[in-house]
């Protein structure tokens, strides 16, 4: 993971755990975890996490994670994903995922929805989905996540 991705993970993990009501707060919070984070990095990830400031508990406005019509979308999906597979394996790259015929199409929307940094892209056919992974790694990792869906 990039170490983007790991600040605006920790970023949410913050503001999860405690309340945070400033750009400074979360500053001092993540130099305290050992990012080095400027002010202008931190409105760039409070943008792309698409933060909002609501009033917590304390009377205060704090920053929480604003959920997105595409993350209700995405938990929708992952039912139809969930119901739709039959079995996953990997060679290389390269995954291959079964599913009821007529269901790959909306369990590869599923995938898609998922923005799993791991994944290049997906192609999709009756009962197949074929997904390209960054590197072995990634498809074995995603083969393994599925295949505990499946409870394999």
């Amino acid at each position: 993971m990039n170490i983007r991705k790991q600040r605006q993970q920790a970023i949410l993990e913050l503001i999860k755990a405690e309340p945070v009501s400033t750009q400074d707060e979360l500053i001092s919070k993540l130099l305290d975890k050992g990012f080095e984070v400027t002010q202008a990095t931190i409105s760039r990830d409070i943008k792309e996490l698409q933060l909002v400031k609501k009033i917590g508990s304390n009377g205060k406005s704090v920053y929480t994670a604003n959920e997105t019509p595409l993350e209700k979308l995405s938990s929708k999906y992952n039912a139809i994903f969930t119901e739709a597979l039959v079995s996953v394996d990997y060679a290389l790259n390269t995954v291959v995922i079964k599913t009821h015929v007529g269901m790959a199409n909306a369990a590869c929307a599923a995938l898609d929805a998922s923005k799993n940094d791991g994944i290049l892209g997906t192609i999709a056919g009756d009962d197949t989905i074929f997904v390209c992974c960054r590197d072995e790694e990634a498809a074995a990792a995603l083969s393994k996540k599925i295949g505990e869906v499946l409870g394999e």
